[in-house]
């Protein structure tokens, strides 16, 4: 090389203008964000048109306003055994990316806790996103059903027949509390693929009651509309204190306290009960995510629930909005999993008993 060329590639290389190409483009590359581009599934375990699938439609339309890079987003319905074939799904088969999110049964973990085949995954190690509200749940009953009480129910000679999607969901967990709680038997269906269902097995006799969440009880039609025309009544519900559009529906722990439940069936009744903590709608994500990338999705599920969308929705469709943080779930995934051993050998009975 000249000297004269040797003095070329000198001023070039510390000339203002000159940056090495490869520099150029790891720049580029930092500076578009991952999901740009790029689309965002979210796994429903349920029908289209259920409560759950509604506040799904409505979370994810808004969540994508709040992520880098503005993805689109699918929802894509995956029904079956409860919810438990989109649970599985996010966590073994998507990839762990941050493309794949989905909506949870809350009761999912007692799968797990009773060491179900049907239970693959590892409650702890989803990535938790975030939850809507305090779930709770009804106890309802046909109005023509001669079980006007739980203690109709305790002396009958023969227990009602009640829907549920399928063992281990939160509705059939609702069910088998009531037994536990109250010394009564009653005749679980299961096999139910969603609310809607569940709601054409009502009106058609195939069953008299089923577990029903407030949300979908207040958010959706026909269940209000019959209490009215006396087809239909609420007989208890889950909180500890009454809900104030439910004024005259009795909490399961004032009837515990009525009945002077034993110690022993209190306590199972309230580890059952437990589910409730996760809320109504929780979020999750495929485990393994990289840390970045979580923190986006909680982030952008925290401002999803102020947007004046979501909140125009929730009110006409009477949701509670009350945000539970990601990070508090992640705690109580791993607080849940850990039951005393006779905790855990009354959920195996409940759990493999009709």
């Amino acid at each position: 090389m000249t000297r004269l060329t040797m003095n070329f590639v000198r001023a070039l290389l510390t000339s203002a203008w000159f940056v090495p190409i490869p520099l150029l483009a790891v720049n580029a590359s930092a500076q578009a964000p991952f999901y740009q581009g790029k689309t965002i599934t979210y796994t429903v375990g349920l029908l289209a048109g259920d409560s759950t699938d509604l506040w799904s439609r409505a979370l994810t339309r808004n969540m994508v306003k709040h992520i880098p890079g503005n993805p689109s987003v699918l929802v894509q319905n995956m029904p079956g055994a409860g919810g438990l074939i989109a649970a599985n799904y996010v966590y073994g088969v998507a990839k762990p990316d941050g493309l794949t999110m989905g909506s949870i049964s809350a009761g999912h973990y007692f799968h797990q806790l009773a060491g179900r085949s049907e239970a693959q995954f590892d409650w702890r190690r989803y990535n938790w996103i975030g939850s809507s509200q305090r779930h709770e749940y009804l106890f309802v009953m046909r109005g023509d059903a001669p079980y006007k009480s739980i203690d109709d129910i305790r002396n009958a000679s023969e227990p009602p027949k009640c829907s549920s999607t399928a063992l281990g969901s939160a509705s059939y967990l609702t069910l088998k509390m009531i037994e536990e709680a109250f010394a009564v038997k009653l005749n679980i269906i299961t096999g139910y693929r969603g609310g809607q269902e569940q709601d054409l097995a009502i009106e058609r006799g195939e069953v008299q009651c089923r577990g029903v969440t407030t949300a979908a009880y207040l958010g959706r039609g026909p269940m209000q509309g019959w209490v009215k025309k006396g087809f239909l009544r609420v007989l208890l519900q889950t909180p500890r204190k009454r809900n104030p559009k439910l004024p005259d529906v009795p909490s399961v722990h004032e009837l515990m306290d009525r009945y002077k439940v034993a110690e022993k069936n209190r306590r199972i009744a309230l580890v059952l009960l437990g589910s409730d903590h996760f809320g109504n709608f929780p979020t999750i994500a495929t485990p393994g995510i990289p840390a970045d990338r979580v923190k986006i999705l909680r982030d952008a599920y925290a401002k999803a629930l102020k947007e004046p969308d979501l909140l125009d929705e929730a009110k006409k469709r009477s949701w509670e909005v009350e945000h539970i943080p990601g990070e508090e779930l992640q705690v109580l995934a791993k607080e849940v999993i850990e039951q005393p051993a006779d905790i855990v050998e009354r959920v195996k009975q409940l759990m493999e008993s009709k």
